[in-house]
């Protein structure tokens, strides 16, 4: 387990390493300058060339791009991003700032997703009527379709300047959380159910649920206490996935809704060109995507013992090669 656990430790130190490194070379390979466009000699404004210079010198950006690599990495690592080439705030203090918002949207996103995705999926599964169930199959693939910013204008148009239920903008209260978690939640809901319907019909099929049906279980308590169960475990896996949905996602989100946050954080640092600022959000929102997905790793067996199995064995969270599979599974599921 030790083995284990100091093997995706490093995996997650590569992936930052590699977040960070990519993120560098493409802010560097734009034209633009930061400084420039921070003084806004971009935009026409007459600006000194001795102060652009002087501003340079200030930010690092007159050094060779391997010392400024360096610096950058070297600096990260110590948690310094520096300041804002645009504001002149400490990084870590704007994204501080910005976060709060960003997790009340994502949170309440989250909820949302997880609701809607399991009722879409335990429903399209759990009925006969071959209508709904067709029906309830569909709404995933759209709901993964369609592009979020649409539905962000949708519910905007309808809700809050026709029937006026909710505010169109802002970020104090609840009331000014709801649109924005909806448009957030919907292709993350439409992932989760897609993920759990397809574990769910697989599932169905396997001898335990036979078994459990011989054994006079009806099927509302097969669906809700072996077959649900057993097919959490794919949708737990794509935690890491619906992660960077969220905060991919609050990018638009929070664009359409003039909401303060980390994703209109990013996309300001981006149309600046602010370096240290995109930085420090691409690092704050790769260790998030990777303790995630470490805590998923570890929690695995919490949920299926079968996997702490193989684990100690030594081998990979998985129970494909294990020859006793089928037998325990049938002899536990089936204890209805």
């Amino acid at each position: 387990m030790l083995r284990y656990l100091g093997f995706r430790v490093l995996q997650a130190v590569g992936v930052l390493w590699a977040a960070f490194t990519v993120s560098f070379a493409v802010l560097f390979l734009l034209p633009s300058d930061p400084v420039s466009i921070a003084a806004g000699a971009d935009a026409g404004t007459p600006v000194d060339a001795a102060a652009i210079e002087q501003l340079q010198a200030r930010y690092g950006l007159d050094q060779p791009i391997a010392a400024q690599y360096w610096n950058a990495l070297s600096n990260a690592v110590r948690g310094d991003f520096g300041m804002s080439i645009s504001t002149g705030q400490q990084v870590t203090d704007a994204i501080a700032a910005a976060l709060p918002s960003t997790l009340v949207l994502a949170g309440t996103a989250l909820v949302f997703a997880v609701v809607f995705g399991t009722a879409v999926a335990f429903l399209a599964t759990y009925t006969r009527v071959h209508r709904l169930r067709s029906l309830l199959f569909s709404l995933p693939p759209l709901g993964v379709a369609v592009p979020t910013f649409w539905v962000g204008l949708i519910l905007l148009q309808l809700f809050s300047f026709r029937l006026r239920l909710f505010p169109a903008f802002g970020d104090q209260g609840i009331e000014h959380v709801i649109l924005p978690a909806i448009t957030l939640a919907l292709p993350t809901g439409a992932v989760i159910a897609q993920v759990l319907a397809t574990s769910l019909q697989t599932n169905w099929r396997q001898p335990f649920i036979e078994a459990a049906r011989a054994k006079g279980a009806s099927r509302l308590r097969i669906q809700t206490r072996h077959a649900l169960k057993l097919s959490s475990i794919p949708a737990f896996t794509i935690a890491g996935v619906i992660v960077g949905n969220l905060l991919a996602g609050s990018v638009v989100v929070e664009t359409v809704f003039s909401r303060a946050g980390i994703g209109r954080l990013t996309q300001m640092s981006v149309m600046t060109q602010d370096i240290p600022v995109v930085l420090g959000i691409v690092v704050f929102s790769s260790t998030v995507f990777v303790l995630v997905n470490l805590a998923v790793d570890l929690l695995y067996p919490l949920i299926d013992p079968r996997i702490a199995y193989g684990i100690d064995r030594g081998g990979a969270a998985s129970t494909e090669d294990d020859p006793t599979h089928d037998d325990t599974l049938l002899e536990v599921e089936a204890r209805v």
